[in-house]
Formats: C-alpha cells, sequence, structure tokens
C-alpha cells in the first residue's frame, strides 16, 4: 500500500502549482488518506484532470464545508440499534437497521483506500475504532439472530475485503448459521483498488449454502485493468455474482461517453451495474456534486445507447436516513423527494 504523506507526496491536480502543503495538511488530519500501488499504476501523472487521481489523492477543496453538508449524510446513526447495559442505553457498534428485510453489518472500520467523496469519511480510518472486537461483533450477530424478519445481511465498513480470510469465514460460518438469514451481500472497493487481496483463500472463505453476491464501487473505466478482471475471474468461477455501484462524480464521469464506456466494461466483465448514485451530502465534498438535473439528463442519453443489462438505477440516499430512491419524477420534483415510506423531504436541486 502507498500511503500518501501530504507534505511530501499530495497533489491537487486542480490548483496551480504553488505551496499547499499546509492546507494539504489540514485536509489529512481532518480525513484519512490511503492509496493503493494498484492505483497509483493508473493514474497518469501528465494529466492534471485525471479521473482516477481526483478520486483518491487529496485536494484543499475538502476544506469547503457547506450549510447542507453532515458529518453522517444517510443516517446511518438513526438506525443504530440501542442496546441496554448496566451502564444504560448505548448504540450497538457495527448494525445499522434501515429497512426491515435487511441490515448492514460493519465489522471494520478501515479501508484499504479511501475514497475523497466517501459518505463515510467522518467514520473510517486509522483510529476511528478500527475493527469491531469480538464482543461487539457478537453482540451484533446475536442482533441478526434474535431479528427474524432479516432476510439479508450487507457487510460493509469499511471494507470487509481488509479482513484475513480467516476472519471472513468465521463470519460466514457464523451467518450461515442463522437460518432467517438467505443472502448474504459484501460491498467493497478491494477488487479494484488493491486485487492481489483477492486470494483463492478469500474467495473460499465466502462459501456458502447461501446466496453470496459480491458488489464492487467502480467510478471509472480506467480503474478497470487487467489485474482487476483476474481477481474479478475469480469469484465468477466459484460462482459468486457480482454487481457493481458507481457514483456520479463531477470530474471524474459526468458526461455520458464516460459512464457508457464504464458500464460497457463491467458488463463485459460479467459484472452487473446495479446502482448509480448522486453524491451524498458529505463534509468538504461539494466539489464532487452537480445538479440531479444533469444526472437525469446523463441517464436519459444512455438510454438508447446501452442494453438494458448495462443500465444502473439512479438513485439518492435521502439525508437524515430515509433510505434509497430513484431519482425519477415520481420520486423528486426537483425540491421535494418522497421516501419510501411515502415521506416528503426538502431537497432542493443544486
Amino acid at each position: 500500500m502507498t500511503r500518501i504523506h501530504p507534505q511530501t507526496d499530495c497533489i491537487d491536480p486542480h490548483l496551480s502549482a504553488h505551496d499547499v502543503r499546509g492546507p494539504l495538511e489540514a485536509v489529512a488530519e481532518q480525513y484519512a488518506v490511503a492509496v493503493t500501488d494498484d492505483v497509483m499504476a493508473t493514474i497518469n501523472p501528465t494529466d492534471p484532470y485525471d479521473p482516477v487521481a481526483r478520486q483518491y489523492i487529496p485536494s484543499v477543496e475538502e476544506l469547503n464545508t457547506t450549510p447542507r453538508e453532515l458529518e453522517d449524510p444517510i443516517g446511518d446513526d438513526a438506525h443504530s440499534p440501542e442496546v441496554l447495559n448496566s451502564a444504560g442505553a448505548k448504540r450497538l457498534r457495527g448494525i445499522v437497521h434501515r429497512y426491515p428485510d435487511r441490515v448492514l453489518l460493519k465489522p471494520v472500520h478501515v479501508c484499504a483506500v479511501y475514497c475523497r467523496f466517501c459518505f463515510r469519511r467522518e467514520m473510517v480510518g486509522p483510529g476511528k475504532s478500527e475493527a469491531l472486537s469480538a464482543e461487539e461483533l457478537e453482540a451484533a450477530l446475536d442482533y441478526i439472530r434474535a431479528a427474524p424478519k432479516v432476510w439479508e445481511v450487507i457487510v460493509t465498513g469499511g471494507d470487509p475485503f481488509v479482513l484475513s480470510p480467516r476472519r471472513i469465514k468465521n463470519l460466514m460460518d457464523a451467518l450461515n448459521a442463522i437460518g432467517h438469514v438467505k443472502v448474504v451481500r459484501f460491498h467493497t472497493r478491494v477488487p479494484v483498488a488493491d486485487p492481489s487481496r483477492v486470494t483463492d483463500e478469500l474467495v473460499a472463505a465466502l462459501a456458502s449454502e447461501k446466496a453470496v453476491y459480491v458488489v464492487l464501487h467502480c467510478n471509472h473505466e480506467n480503474e478497470l485493468t487487467d489485474k482487476v478482471g483476474t481477481a474479478t475471474q475469480k469469484f465468477l468461477r466459484a460462482g459468486i455474482p457480482l454487481l457493481s455501484q458507481s457514483v456520479l462524480l463531477k470530474g471524474v464521469n459526468d458526461s455520458a461517453a464516460a459512464l457508457e464506456n464504464l458500464f460497457r466494461r463491467l458488463v463485459e466483465m460479467r459484472i452487473k451495474p446495479y446502482y448509480l448514485h448522486h453524491p451524498d451530502m458529505a463534509r468538504g465534498t461539494s466539489h464532487f456534486r452537480l445538479p440531479v438535473s444533469i444526472g437525469r439528463g446523463l441517464m436519459k442519453k444512455l438510454l438508447g445507447r446501452l442494453s438494458g443489462i448495462a443500465l444502473p438505477r439512479y438513485v439518492l440516499d435521502i439525508p437524515g436516513g430515509f433510505g434509497k430512491v430513484p431519482l425519477e419524477e415520481e420520486y423528486y420534483d426537483g425540491e421535494t423527494v418522497t421516501d419510501w415510506q411515502g415521506a416528503a423531504h426538502n431537497y432542493p436541486d443544486e
């Protein structure tokens, strides 16, 4: 792994060459910074607008916070259940239960790389309670065991694939023993950002009689190298379906051509594009956001250029923890977004 230190290695491709050491140190003090050698190899150092660099290399723009931005933009805390102990009520670490039939399980809060637009950037990184203790993980599993309506467990974080194959196997063994859990889904950047971590042992650890899915996070075709292809094939040969999630990012993939190339390449690799996320209201990320109207326009352009298997659904995670909705007229009129339960929320288009 290459850990970029702001005093020596950080660059901002959108600024002139004057000294930005002080501001970049402030960024690194506030938000985690790490980039792998594999990611660095995909960056064109002569391109000041390289779409991969923009995703990973810190920028002084991250010091700008707008009034609408939040520490917890999708409301994980609002849906973290409370448990009682001798000291009173406290939040159960590692569980987010936003929908009746599925829960998020977050066993670890570190990643192989740190995206500059991350919606959990306040919660992940070195020193941020990096992993659940054995007792905390068991308490989280106990919660799932006691929730018979939970049909799907989404293992996220952080990135669960930074865990050792042994720990992943132990987790899968525990989930396999819960009868009402039928689907286990892993959300990860690892196969794209650090493909050497996808070993035969890791893939074997996912073996299950339950349905297991792996969802990759990828935002630009330049990230999909031959090494990534080799890593993803290991899952496919083991019978594990692959989906992808992308974020619509200004300066990265905010053109019909960039999205078309990304989605075509994913499908060619037998990875189904699943969601295209509108950027969340995470602090210091306004330089990545663009109006919903532009995103809708891009999706409309893609309708006639891509088959249905290559088109993801363009979605918004409503700030405050009200869940995801498709950014279609039925749910969003440019001022108000309606959640899955029918409640309306103010969300003016930027």
